[in-house]
């Protein structure tokens, strides 16, 4: 246990929201306007932590605050004579939960990534349905040329929280068929959903997780996030985004390529998450 003084962990704490405030900006200023945006609201709706929440700096296990006042109330930390740190009691009350992340983290670091699946994971959600995810923008290849895309690939969909968004005549083309309870047998780091919820993991370990570490998953997420839709059926160009058309062999490695850097980024973040379970479980 060490301890920092108020000027030391203050400065931190700042430099952590003005980071945050970059990051955000963008998204802030759209939300302002009630503007959506089909790839950067995906960390603000499909996963749970707000901005706000972001901003708050966590300097992780093993750090006690001086003149922490301000962690007073917060869940998760003790204050004592003036003294913040994080409070044993919470992980004692989130053990379960902790143990289930660090199995998945662990079962996904010792399995060999897989990177064949160049996206089609999007396209199935989109298959043989008028109803479409981002109404607002349409299919690169129209209706007919995106559900012959399907029909020709042969989809192999790990990752649960992608798979359940299928359409339904999509759901028998996987060949896999992954459920909440199959997640830590099947889930590998070559997939872009499992890597992108590093931030999900990193987040729901707030206010454990030290805040370096959880912007490090979230700048990987947005990164991975626009990858995942260039090599979607929609098009962004009109957002500036150019098209990795994974229709065609060039598509194909480009997407390859980039999915082998996103996983070697990930590796280490998700064993930095395994040890912050291991730490607290300890």
């Amino acid at each position: 246990m060490r301890t920092l003084p108020f000027a030391e962990w203050t400065s931190y704490a700042s430099g952590h929201a003005a980071r945050v405030d970059v990051l955000l900006a963008d998204h802030l200023e759209r939300r302002k306007r009630r503007e959506a945006h089909p790839v950067e609201d995906f960390l603000f709706t499909y996963y749970p932590t707000r901005p706000n929440q972001l901003r708050v700096w966590h300097p992780g296990p093993g750090v006690r605050l001086e003149g922490g006042a301000a962690y007073e109330g917060r869940r998760g930390y003790v204050v004592e004579d003036g003294t913040a740190s994080l409070d044993p009691a919470e992980v004692e009350r989130r053990t379960d939960s902790i143990k289930w992340i660090r199995a998945l983290l662990s079962a996904t670091l010792d399995r060999q990534p897989q990177f064949g699946c160049f996206g089609l994971h999007e396209w199935a959600m989109v298959y043989r349905t008028p109803e479409v995810r981002h109404a607002a923008w349409p299919l690169r290849l129209g209706a007919e040329g995106t559900d012959q895309v399907v029909e020709s690939h042969k989809i192999g969909c790990s990752h649960f929280d992608a798979f359940r968004f299928f359409t339904t005549p999509a759901r028998p083309l996987n060949t896999l068929q992954p459920t909440r309870e199959s997640q830590p047998a099947l889930e590998q780091g070559g997939c872009l959903h499992a890597n992108m919820d590093l931030y999900k993991w990193a987040a729901k370990l707030m206010p454990f997780t030290p805040s370096s570490l959880l912007l490090a998953c979230f700048e990987l997420a947005r990164d991975i996030r626009t990858l995942d839709m260039r090599a979607s059926p929609y098009d962004l160009a009109a957002l500036g985004y150019t098209p990795v058309r994974i229709e065609t062999p060039d598509g194909k490695a480009e997407y390859t390529a980039a999915q082998r850097t996103f996983a070697n980024r990930a590796r280490p973040l998700r064993r930095q998450l395994a040890a912050l379970c291991e730490e607290l479980l300890g």
